[in-house]
């Protein structure tokens, strides 16, 4: 018997084969689904159960139902956490799909320790998507406040939001801001560097484990980690007349993997080029060729060094591009 269940005995929680202690607090496991909880209609995922406490047997019980419950033999990874794979599928949205771990030792092997969080599949569908959108920009400092809103015309009456390769950010309850249209706000709160990503939204219905298709991704941009800052110039000038072929030339004496040109205003997502070495200079060129009405406005230029996707520069000074005829 371990040191860790002998101290939960004299605590006073007793075992019996059928109960199970309750003791995330001194025994942390943790459930996960790979690679994501969305899983397509008729799909597979793994859950993997882990702890840093050597159990040698993790089960997996599926809410409403612990008598179907699953065993299987703990394995050590190569940096020291104990866990299993668990195989489960084909998934279907006929039910809910939500699963709690625990462990258990060979000696007292009726017994269970946990349990984990629980992890619910979310069954992804067909239905229309939703829209998710952000009143705050797409590039924030750190430190910014950052909400998402996930809107949609069909009627949803819940909403959840994924950051990039499916990491479940929440969960909330769908409301209606007008007749026919429904929303979830995600205040994600002052952000750091963490939450620069690309984030999706899906809606559902209380009732159904089936989600509804993806929105379409919301990249968010973190700025004031990095304190380099690029320029911004425009060739031949920044009055033009509407069809002269126009470069902004985005440049930084300091390593940059990626420029990024955004629009003040501009709903679309940011312009993206590599950079390219020239005259001890680190630069890219936006072409817009010809020129015209819709490009007029003011523009900032951001340096990514590549190290992380979503993290860049301080902006450039803004240039304004005034487009006549």
């Amino acid at each position: 018997m371990t040191p860790t269940l002998m101290a939960l005995l004299c605590l006073g929680l007793g075992l019996s084969p059928k109960t199970h202690v309750h003791a995330g607090f001194y025994i942390p496991l943790t459930l996960s689904a790979l690679p994501s909880p969305l899983v397509t209609s008729g799909g597979k995922v793994t859950l993997k159960c882990a702890s840093w406490e050597k159990f040698d047997k993790f089960i997996l019980t599926e809410e409403g139902d612990q008598n179907l419950s699953r065993t299987l033999d703990s394995q050590q990874t190569s940096y020291g956490q104990f866990q299993a794979l668990f195989h489960v599928g084909p998934v279907t949205p006929s039910h809910r799909w939500t699963f709690r771990c625990y462990g258990s030792y060979r000696n007292v092997s009726r017994e269970w320790v946990g349990p984990s969080d629980p992890v619910e599949l979310l069954v992804s569908g067909v239905s229309r998507k939703p829209s998710l959108l952000t009143n705050h920009g797409t590039v924030l400092a750190i430190g910014q406040s950052l909400t998402l809103q996930c809107r949609s015309d069909v009627g949803y009456d819940r909403f959840t939001l994924f950051q990039d390769s499916g990491y479940v950010l929440t969960q909330r309850p769908g409301w209606q801001p007008q007749a026919g249209l429904s929303q979830a706000d995600f205040p994600l709160g002052p952000v750091w560097s963490s939450h620069g990503g690309q984030y999706r939204c899906y809606g559902g219905y209380s009732h159904s484990s089936e989600w509804s298709a993806p929105s379409d991704p919301l990249e968010i941009l973190i700025t004031g980690e990095l304190l380099d800052m690029p320029s911004l110039s425009v060739q031949p000038g920044p009055r033009v007349a509407s069809g002269e072929d126009v470069t902004l030339l985005c440049q930084s004496p300091n390593t940059m993997d990626t420029f990024l040109l955004i629009k003040e205003g501009a709903v679309n997502p940011p312009l993206r080029l590599r950079s390219k070495p020239r005259a001890g200079q680190y630069q890219a060129e936006f072409s817009m060729n010809p020129v015209t009405s819709a490009h007029r406005g003011t523009y900032r230029c951001y340096g990514s060094p590549g190290r992380a996707l979503y993290l860049v520069s301080l902006p450039s000074d803004p240039l304004e591009l005034v487009v006549s005829g």
